[in-house]
Formats: C-alpha cells, structure tokens, sequence
C-alpha cells in the first residue's frame, strides 16, 4: 500500500483545500475529524433532483429543478427587505428570494437574459411560485451536477447539504484504488462487493440507504472483522505465559464447608473453570457472568482463597465505595477462621492508614486488598500480586481491559465479574477477548420473585402492602424514569413521587437520582442499608450489585417504558434474603403489543439470560439502550440481530486469520474502525 494512500484517507480533514477553522469545528460536532469519517458517514437516502420541471408543473414543498430565463434582479435598498431575482419560463414566472446575501455573488450567479438551472424547495407566496435560498443555482454547461439524485447527509449547524456534497466527493473521488484484505473468491462465495466499489456505491446510489445490499453489507463485515480482530489480539497479549499457582485447596474447602448453604452445581463448576485457569500456565482472563443473585462473590472469594494459598495476593475492585465496603464486610466473615490478612483502600481512606497500607502492601504483609478504582493507582505497588478481582466490569471497554491486564505484572490472573445478562448473539462481540464462565442457577435459599402488574389508577392499593412490609421490617424500593415533572411525557416524577410517599409515610423515606453527586447519594443508601429509612424512591440509578438483604419489595413505574433486562435487573433489587421478594410493576392502560409480551415474560421466567435473549427479540438491537453501558453500541452499522449471518461468518474467518498469523494484511481496516490504537498499530 503506497504512502499516498496512507496519508490520504488517515489525515486530518483539515489538510483538505478549502477547510478552514470555522469549518473545521462544524465538522467535528459531526464527530468528523478525519478524511475517513468522511469515507465511513454513509448518506441515509437521496434527494430527487433528476427532473426538470415546467414553471406551471411545480407541487408546493417538494424539492424540484427547474431551468429558467433571468428576467430582472431586484436588489431593495431597504434594510431587511430580501433580494429577488425574477425567472421565467414558456410557461410561467417564479421568485428567487435570498436573504442577506451580497449583490455582487448574486450579479455573478444570475446573469440577466441567461438560462439557469435552479434546485430547492418550492414555495408559494402572493399568488406567485417562488424558492428562498435555493439549494443549486448553476448556469446550463452544469446541468449534470445538479440535475440528479443527490445524496443525502444528516448534517449539522453551520453545513449545507452542497458544502457538505463537495467535500464528501473531493474525497471519495480522491481514494486510490486498495489493496482489498478481504480474498476475492471469499466476496464472491459471501455475496459481497469490493472495498473501492463499496463505497463508492455506498454514497453514490441506493446502497447506503438499503441494509441488505452488497454493498452495505460488505461495510457490516468490515466492522465486524475489525471488532473481533481486536478483541482477538487483546486476548493473545494477556494469555502470556506465567508461572503456576500451586495449591490443594484446603483454605477454599474449609471456607466452602463452613458456608451456611450448599454452592450450587452451577457455581461449583465456573469454580473448577477458574482454578483451572489459575493453575495453567498461561494468564487468566475470564469474565464470570451471573444473573443477579446467583453467588458470583462467594466464587470471587473461594477462587481468591486458593491463590492467597499460593503465597500471592489478590485484589478485588468495585466501582463504588459503597458496594466495596460491603464485598470487604463479607470478606471477613468469610476469612475470619484463617489467618488471611484484607485490609480496605478506598479515595476517602484517611492518609496516616492509607501510608501504612501502601507499606504493608509492598512487604507483602497484606494478603487480599478490597476498594474502588483507587487500587490502580501508580503508587500502590503489590509484592506478589497473583489475581485481580474486577466487579461489574461493564464500566471498562476492550482499552481499559487491556491497560487492567497489565497492572498486575506477568503471574497475575484477571477475573472480572459482570451481572449484566447479554444475548449469546452477542457475545463474541463483547467478551472475544476472554473466557467466559457463567452462572446460571440461583441458590436454593433465594425464593422467585414474585411479580405482578397493576394499572396506575389503582396506586392507591399499594399503600396498605407499602405498610404490611414496614411493619414486617421489610424495605421499599419505588423506582421512577425520570426526576423531574415534564410536560412532554408522562412519566412519574422521582421528586414529586417522594413528596406523596413521605406524606403517607414521614420520616421514612429517601431519594436518590442522577443528579445528586457520589457523597449525597451514598449517604442516603447508607441510611437505608442502616434502616434509618425504609423507603427508597430512585430513578434507575440503584446501585448495581449492592446487596440489600431487607428488601423485600419494589415498585417500578411505568414499567411498560422499560426493556425486559432492565425490568429484570430492577426486581433483581429485592428478595436476596431467605424471604420472598415482590416486584409491583405499575403500568397504563395504553399498553403496546410489545409492552404487553414483555410483562407476561417477566411475569412468567427469572432467568436473565432468557430475558435478555427474549428482550433482543422483542425491541431489536438498536433500541437496546440498556447495553450501552456494556460496550454493544460500539457498532455504528452493525446489528446482531439484521446481520447474524455476517457475525458467524467473521468469526470463522477470524480463525483463518489466526491460523496464518497475517495480522498485517488487515492494519488499514483496523486503523479505519479505529482499533490500532487499542492493539498497538502505530504504522500501516
């Protein structure tokens, strides 16, 4: 591949003629900084400019073309008044209206007695045909240029669909021919086009706007590809080899046998999955999926417990200071027959304690350290780390996995745990960088939900099961989509819904939402875990993986708004002690076909994996808002469900990839998605 090609589609968009820093900042609102995001943002339809229209032919708010005489320029020398310049044809006249513009450029773009052409949207006014501020004026020689189906862009403030047209032509009219990776026998065998055909018919026909096209689909490949290469050489570089952890276990069992429950068969093989992994001789890099509730700490720790066995630390991080003071209370329990020394370090640890920590730490006189984000910083130095322990690991994307996998030096494991259920469709996209355990039975003492629905209008029932659970010393989640009142939706105010809950219950109840900062919304969850309070009123925001044992029953409004996983994630709040929780899901009676499916599954399974499976169904990928967080919108044109087939087909040909180790022939496809700089490719 030459240097021209190189330097072309992978330079600044403002290296090109004619861009200058007004421009320029227009563009990048539209997340356009380089020459290929000009390459890859695919026009969604066209506008039809290919017919010229007689005057007395023109439909009031179409788009059309016509080609006209200059009759006269009027050019007002009062302020604010438009200039008008008159038209004609054999079949009748029309008003040209522009709004402050100069009359020299309008002299020179209508000379009098010549013929133009004219596109843009037709108006009518004063009995009179007329077109403000067209789109295209141009005199006859032109005609081509205009008189076509033109594609179209979705812009943004300060660009218009010709000044956008000219720079997205400039450049595809400028792409060298490629060197295509993809094999020609394997196109023609898939179906699917080459890459310079590709996207040349992707902005200059119908192909862009038709998913199933050749083209199109040739695009969906590419993404893919470049997807799961990634994830694929990510994994290779954490799979180096290590030294082995040896241990018989005798720490986990005793730990295992004093538990006050049986695991369950689930949990004890993604237990044997991972001492596997710990006793191999490559690095470990498993993700370890549980539905809420289904025991994936009491793994972490049990797992954790066999390397301390092997002379190594372990540290386990949490997203929230709230939720690792709680896995390092458990911890403790757990450990307190051993002589397993954990301490908790956290942004908030006071400093003299936090010094001492850091000390005992690096004379490895501190076995298994619990806290926040504030682990990895650079001056907190392990003598042995041997496993990292990363809970709800969808905060972290393919990038910031990588840069975890090297905090802990070449012997350490990374184990991070997830209770976000994805589609096995899915999948591969997400965690093809790791192994994948996954729990999917719930322990013998967790009791089903027990779910129902109940319209809106019939609130007011809740109020006397509301008060049976107090009384029971049971706690309260009420959950709400939105925190203020709007006059758009009708949703239910968090804030307004506290204001009726503590009337009916004073003193009782707290509020937390988005926009409270981390302190404000800790110490309300502190009040409630502490049962100072007994009722939480929140939007979504409940924390993920918090366990509160007391919780016995949740109200969640406007449920028919929500997807089933995030239905199924909320009611996953309660009934994690050895009482049955409850799940009130309140609805209105303008219930969509798809609302009403997704209650009756909710209503009928538990299991988060068949949700999430039957949710994909249900609302399609593109309206999966849920997973976003989970790293699935990383496709721009993509879809699991639509392009199934093109998933599978990229997988198999991954491994021919692997298998002829040409990780080379591919730079410039991964340096077009953007995934060079996530595996390392500084040069094409």
């Amino acid at each position: 591949m030459s240097s021209f090609k190189k330097n072309f589609i992978f330079q600044d968009i403002n290296t090109l003629k004619g861009i200058g820093p007004v421009l320029s900042k227009y563009l990048k609102k539209k997340k356009i900084d380089k020459i290929k995001d000009v390459v890859l943002e695919i026009p969604y339809s066209q506008t039809d400019r290919s017919k010229i229209s007689k005057v007395n032919e023109l439909e009031i708010g179409k788009v059309q073309s016509i080609q006209v005489l200059v009759k006269k320029l009027n050019f007002p020398r009062i302020r604010n008044l438009p200039n008008k310049i008159i038209c004609e044809d054999e079949t009748g006249k029309i008003d040209i209206i522009y709004f402050n513009s100069r009359e020299i450029y309008l002299r020179k773009l209508f000379p009098l007695n010549k013929w133009v052409i004219i596109s843009g949207k037709v108006n009518f006014f004063k009995n009179k045909y007329q077109i403000t501020n067209p789109d295209y004026v141009s005199n006859i020689d032109n005609k081509e240029y205009i008189i076509k189906n033109i594609p179209k862009y979705s812009l943004t403030k300060g660009i218009n669909e010709k000044r956008y047209r000219k720079i997205s032509e400039t450049i595809i009219s400028n792409i060298p021919k490629i060197n295509d990776w993809l094999p020609k026998n394997f196109l023609e065998a898939n179906n699917l086009n080459g890459w310079n055909e590709t996207i040349n018919k992707l902005h200059y026909s119908n192909h862009g706007k038709d998913i199933k096209s050749k083209s199109y689909r040739r695009l969906v490949f590419d993404e893919i590809l470049a997807n799961f290469l990634t994830l694929s050489e990510n994994r290779k570089r954490v799979r180096k080899i290590k030294k082995n952890k040896v241990f018989n276990g005798k720490l986990s069992n005793k730990i295992e046998n004093d538990l006050p429950f049986n695991l369950t068969n689930s949990q004890k093989k993604t237990l044997n999955e991972i001492n596997f992994d710990l006793r191999d001789n490559k690095r470990m890099f498993r993700i370890l999926q549980g539905d809420v509730g289904s025991g994936k700490t009491i793994v972490s720790f049990l797992s954790i417990a066999n390397v301390i066995e092997c002379r190594y630390q372990s540290a386990l991080m949490s997203p929230t200071e709230i939720l690792a003071n709680q896995h390092y209370n458990l911890a403790k329990k757990i450990f307190k027959n051993s002589k397993v020394k954990i301490e908790f370090l956290t942004g908030k640890t006071e400093i003299n304690k936090k010094i001492q920590i850091l000390k005992d730490l690096e004379n490895g006189k501190i076995d298994l350290l619990i806290g926040t984000h504030a682990l990895f910083q650079k001056k907190i130095n392990f003598k042995n780390l041997g496993i990292v322990v990363i809970d709800e690991q969808h905060k972290f994307g393919v990038k910031q996995r990588s840069e975890l996998a090297k905090k802990g030096g070449e012997n350490c494991d990374v184990l991070l745990m997830s209770a976000t259920p994805i589609p096995r469709t899915m999948m591969m996209s997400i965690y093809g960088d790791m192994d994948i355990s996954r729990i999917n039975e719930k322990p013998l003492i967790r009791k089903k939900i027990l779910t129902l629905s109940k319209p809106e209008n019939k609130i007011n029932e809740l109020w006397n099961l509301i008060r049976k659970n107090i009384n029971d010393k049971n706690q309260i989640f009420w959950v709400c989509p939105l925190i203020e009142e709007s006059k758009f939706l009708d949703y239910s105010s968090a804030k307004k819904k506290f204001d009726i809950i503590n009337k009916i219950f004073p003193n009782n109840v707290g509020l937390i939402h988005g926009s409270l900062n981390k302190d404000e919304k800790d110490a309300v969850i502190r009040k409630f875990l502490n049962k100072e309070i007994y009722i939480l009123v929140s939007t979504t925001v409940i924390e993920v993986g918090i366990d509160f044992p007391e919780a016995n029953l949740i109200v969640i409004e406007n449920a028919n708004k929500f997807g089933l996983a995030q239905l199924h994630q909320l009611r996953g709040r309660v009934g994690r002690g050895k009482k049955q929780g409850t799940c009130v899901l309140l609805f209105n009676n303008r219930l969509s076909k798809n609302a009403i499916k997704r209650i009756k599954i909710l209503k009928a399974y538990d299991d988060g994996f068949f949700i999430s499976e039957e949710d994909l169904k249900l609302r399609g990928f593109g309206d999966l808002t849920g997973y976003q967080q989970s790293g699935l919108k990383n496709f721009k044109f993509a879809d699991p469900l639509i392009h199934e087939d093109l998933f599978k087909l990229a997988e198999n040909f991954l491994i021919k990839i692997n298998k002829e180790n040409n990780l080379e022939n591919y730079n410039f496809l991964l340096k077009l998605f953007d995934k060079a700089e996530i595996i390392n490719i500084k040069e094409l």
